[in-house]
């Protein structure tokens, strides 16, 4: 009795052990990301790590992930840039692609973000397909944008020519799907689910810190 109960306790000291070697272990390729062929960052790095997600107002997997997201880049150390990058995949996900630059150049897109995924979601307020420039200048002018104003911007090249960006750097990175993580423009963050998506992002982004250090 007296070696069970000391081999009991061995192991509730260990497993805590092994469990945090485990989760500072180094990320594996092809387990844990996989490299980008052609690799390049979304923007200039300027001396920071970016993390992309490439996402899609319409995914409901990217609807699920954006709480768990939004806590998770509230926490980014201050080298970490968080880039969210909507998916131009075509059809109804480049009309989305738009309505998210568009609130970006009209400035209510940190309070309109997270409720584009409500309204398509939850409320099926607004349309997954066919969505039109007058029901995204109506969703968005509950945030006090004047409908004009948004689809003006919608309609503009300066909207136009981040859509084209967008659709580039999904092509070159080859993204199989949405939500995507991707550091540095050099891994494809991969993960069974989306705790252990951020976790190897994390491992990614402590790797690309140390790769820096002169």
């Amino acid at each position: 009795m007296k070696f069970a109960s000391r081999l009991m306790t061995l192991l509730l000291v260990l497993l805590p052990l092994a469990a945090c070697a485990a989760s500072t272990s180094e990320p594996v390729e092809g387990r844990d990301y996989d490299l980008i062929a052609d690799p390049g960052p979304f923007a200039p790095l300027a001396g920071r790590i970016e993390v992309v997600e490439m996402f899609g107002y319409t995914c409901p997997h990217c609807a699920h992930f954006e709480p768990m997201l939004e806590a998770w880049t509230a926490k980014l150390p201050r080298d970490v840039r968080f880039t969210a990058v909507p998916a131009a995949f075509g059809g109804y996900w480049d009309a989305y692609a738009r309505a998210y630059y568009a609130a970006e150049q009209t400035g209510v897109l940190a309070r309109s973000h997270a409720d584009v995924f409500k309204a398509l979601h939850e409320q099926h307020s607004l349309p997954m397909q066919n969505v039109s420039p007058q029901e995204l200048a109506t969703f968005h002018a509950a945030y006090g944008v004047e409908p004009q104003a948004y689809i003006d911007a919608l309609r503009g090249e300066q909207v136009e020519a981040r859509v084209k960006a967008a659709r580039e750097f999904a092509m070159r990175t080859r993204v199989p799907g949405t939500p995507a993580l991707i550091v540095n423009g050099k891994y494809l963050v991969k993960g069974n689910n989306f705790q252990e998506l951020l976790r190897n992002a994390d491992a990614l982004i402590a790797r690309e810190r140390a790769a820096a250090r002169p």
